[in-house]
């Protein structure tokens, strides 16, 4: 694609879930994925299973068994049904639906609980365009220079267009200490920049706290495991401080499993209130998910939420919550626009799939998906690197802080 087509559809792409050397986003219902939630969902039944003719499947296994002369290039056996499987996942069409085989099963399990070999950036996918959603704090990616909204154009001199984003991702992660060479468009720009990354560890950040002059700031850079209880901790380091305004950063924050949403939520909603509704399809009824009521603050404080365009799937849950319910104004740029739920379904020779299974949508009942969230203060981020200190300005931040005082 060239930097004038990029630009046309920069606005409207949709996000993936990575495997392996990327970072892992998107809402997952809890922690204990249920097998027979997914299938009660579908219409796939037993008797289609048995009816369905796969005649033309075996033929075509066959004819390869017998007319394929490059031995050396034949697959194993197991590795042909793991690709017949990830054709059957493809063939719905579902950038979110994935099915991983026993390797990349791990790795994926890996990115969710803790650290990981790659290059730290979340990526996204439509309309064969991949693009960075934001490198990670710290990461390989975002010291070498990646942005949120970055195109990548091509890895280590294969071109992406068109390419599926498995494929990207295989050739993105490798060895801890070797280098991958990315071209990437970046909006606004003419020419493409080419930017290497050496792979790394990256360790999932996921809270920062600060305090500014009267105002408490509480960064949340991922919705992991464990982030609802340091979520508990830093919120108790604000209540302890008696101060009554806040700051909840979620921008670059991808998601992450929604348990962690609504129990963050849970310290500024009502019980009983809605945080998110949980749509699975016109003929089923919607699952509410709602507040719990914890009571940790004695009284309301003061709430604004920085988000961006690299705020995505859990952090668009929090954010339309606490926006909707009139308990937080939210500041900064759209949100990305990732509203699918997915479960992870671990199968019995240690594959897994990653079935997307409803959609998200707020409170008032508006899609969060593809056109994402829109904060009530809309602010840019046009940094400027201060000559004397070297330190980059944050007008978000800045603008956060003016409207509290």
């Amino acid at each position: 694609m060239s930097p004038k087509k990029y630009q046309s559809i920069i606005n409207s792409l949709g996000l993936l879930a990575l495997t392996a050397g990327v970072f892992v986003l998107g809402a997952f219902v809890g922690t204990k994925p249920v097998v027979a939630k997914i299938f009660s969902n579908h219409t796939l039944n037993e008797s289609l299973i048995e009816t369905t003719d796969l005649s033309q499947f075996w033929s075509v296994w066959k004819l390869l068994g017998e007319k394929y002369p490059f031995k050396e290039t034949t697959p194993e056996t197991k590795d042909s049904v793991y690709g017949a499987i990830s054709g059957l996942v493809a063939s719905y069409g579902d950038p979110y639906t994935v099915f991983f085989p026993p390797k990349q099963a791990k790795l994926f399990d890996a990115q969710v609980k803790g650290s990981f070999g790659g290059v730290g950036m979340e990526v996204g996918e439509k309309d064969g365009a991949i693009t960075v959603i934001a490198p990670m704090k710290d990461s390989p990616a975002e010291k070498a220079g990646i942005k949120s909204g970055d195109i990548i154009t091509e890895v280590d001199g294969k071109k992406t267009d068109g390419m599926d984003i498995d494929s990207a991702i295989n050739i993105i992660r490798g060895d801890i200490g070797t280098t991958v060479a990315l071209s990437i468009y970046r909006k606004g720009e003419t020419e493409l920049r080419k930017i290497s990354i050496v792979r790394d560890i990256v360790k999932l950040p996921t809270i920062d706290t600060k305090e500014v002059g009267d105002v408490f700031v509480i960064s949340l850079y991922s919705f992991s495991e464990n982030s609802a209880v340091l979520f508990t901790d830093a919120l108790t380091k604000f209540s302890e401080t008696g101060k009554t305004k806040l700051i909840i950063d979620l921008r670059n924050n991808p998601g992450g499993y929604l348990d962690a949403a609504v129990d963050i939520a849970s310290y500024f909603l009502k019980s009983g209130e809605v945080v998110v509704r949980e749509n699975s399809g016109t003929d089923r009824a919607e699952v509410l998910h709602k507040s719990k009521g914890f009571t940790l603050l004695a009284k309301q404080p003061q709430i604004i939420v920085l988000v961006n365009g690299g705020s995505a799937s859990a952090s668009e849950i929090l954010a339309g919550a606490l926006a909707e319910h009139n308990v937080a104004k939210l500041v900064g740029t759209i949100t990305f626009g990732k509203g699918s739920v997915q479960e992870l379904v671990p199968l019995k020779d240690g594959s897994s799939l990653k079935v997307t299974v409803a959609k998200w949508l707020t409170p008032d009942g508006v899609s969060i998906s593809h056109q994402g969230i829109k904060p009530s203060v809309i602010v840019e981020d046009k940094a400027v690197k201060d000559p004397k200190t070297g330190e980059y300005s944050d007008p978000q931040m800045d603008a956060a802080l003016k409207l509290l005082k």
